[in-house]
């Protein structure tokens, strides 16, 4: 067996380990009410089980990411399936620094579906390890990566917290204003995360059923030193039914689905970034998945599933949960700031010789870092606490988000490869 076999597997076995603490952490807080002797040293015990079975993950997924490094001969955070992989590691690292400190088992209901999600989306990208082009070969890869990563990964965990103290904060009987547009906020944040885990079960789906479409589309670029016009011709292909083809893209082979044998419309000409049209497409189906999920879960609970989850967080002191959300924040600020823009200009000056390009991966990594500014001076200078800062960093990590994966899907740029 190879290294690469090796990581393979380490890395299912981490994923399984996640999956399995993440259903010992909701024992740990559901099933305070069946134990009426002692429900606190209830939640004590399956949270010191479920902490464990955290860190064999953790332990797993550090092979993973070693024995890639060894086998491929370069550190795994060249492209998405290893960036996505590699913070969902970091992920949990940060969620294992704030629980060594607050010991709050609750909140791994939260923070490690957030790894796991990040887990399973990498797995929708190629998975064989690639060489790295030249702008990436440089130590200040291991360097910028690593510490941006490591920053929004406590983002991750602050937003999970922050989400933890909206749904148990919030009094979802009431009937006012305030209440209602706090309710109606909580279920669009749920209905998100339930668009993005209908995103990878129907990935999956359709890459174990084995459905593919092909396409060819034809790219135009200018040469710069002679004006002249380059045409080059790539094949496109789709692992879910195509409702959007490439934009100039023409049929190779498409498998009918649902009656559908052909492409609905051509990707707009304004999306630029890599893959665009497949990406559109990701993103319709997404939605489609996502909202079908959404309604059944609703039919089963026969209520807002914000006001499903609400009781099963009494008990949880929501100024615990603000703090948390705080302190995670606090933490991933500066190592963001170095990772993110510091380090990132450095390498910037070496590879292209300037600091600042607005290269769009940029310009979205400054929107974020000036988002968790205003966050922390809000909450120090203006003592925003409690609900207000925990939106704040609901939303915060949405931006975080679409830093890393939604720029990929508009704007073509020089970061344009880590959507490979």
């Amino acid at each position: 067996m190879s290294l690469l076999d090796v990581s393979a597997v380490a890395l299912l076995i981490a994923l399984f380990a996640y999956c399995f603490a993440f259903l010992g952490y909701v024992l740990s807080i559901a099933g305070r009410k069946w134990s009426n002797r002692d429900p606190k040293g209830h939640t004590s015990r399956w949270g010191k089980m479920s902490f464990g079975l955290t860190t064999v993950g953790l332990a797993s997924h550090m092979v993973y990411f070693f024995t890639r490094w060894a086998g491929g001969g370069h550190i795994p955070v060249s492209n998405m399936y290893e960036f996505m992989t590699f913070l969902g590691m970091m992920v949990i690292v940060a969620f294992v620094v704030v629980y060594l400190i607050y010991r709050t088992p609750a909140l791994g209901i939260f923070a490690l579906p957030v790894a796991v999600i990040l887990v399973a989306y990498a797995s929708v990208f190629p998975q064989e390890v690639q060489p790295l082009i030249p702008a990436l070969d440089s130590y200040w890869l291991k360097i910028h990566v690593t510490t941006a990563a490591l920053g929004e990964a406590f983002f991750a965990v602050g937003f999970a917290a922050g989400l933890m103290y909206l749904l148990r904060a919030t009094d979802f009987m009431s009937k006012t204003k305030q209440a209602r547009k706090a309710q109606r906020g909580i279920e669009l944040v749920l209905l998100i995360v339930i668009i993005v885990i209908a995103f990878i079960s129907g990935v999956f789906g359709f890459k174990a059923a084995g459905y593919h479409a092909e396409f060819s589309k034809q790219n135009i670029t200018v040469n710069k030193d002679t004006k002249e016009e380059v045409v080059t011709k790539e094949t496109v292909r789709y692992i879910l039914p195509p409702i959007v083809k490439p934009y100039k893209g023409e049929v190779i082979s498409v498998e009918p689905f649902l009656g559908m044998k052909e492409p609905l419309f051509e990707a707009p000409s304004w999306m630029k970034g890599v893959n665009a049209g497949r990406k559109l497409n990701t993103v319709i189906w997404s939605l489609i998945l996502g909202l079908l999920l959404y309604g059944i879960l609703r039919l089963i609970a026969r209520k807002p599933l914000g006001r499903a989850i609400h009781p099963l967080l009494d008990g949880i002191d929501p100024e615990d949960l603000d703090e948390i959300s705080y302190r995670a924040n606090a933490i991933g600020f500066p190592i963001f700031t170095l990772g993110a823009l510091i380090f990132a200009m450095i390498w910037a000056h070496q590879a292209w010789s300037r600091f600042w390009g607005w290269d769009p991966k940029e310009v979205w990594a400054l929107i974020t870092w000036l988002f968790y500014t205003a966050y922390l001076h809000l909450r120090l200078s203006k003592g925003w606490q409690g609900s207000k800062s925990s939106w704040l960093a609901v939303i915060g990590f949405i931006v975080v988000m679409f830093t890393l994966v939604g720029v990929n899907l508009v704007i073509a740029g020089l970061h344009s490869y880590s959507g490979v």
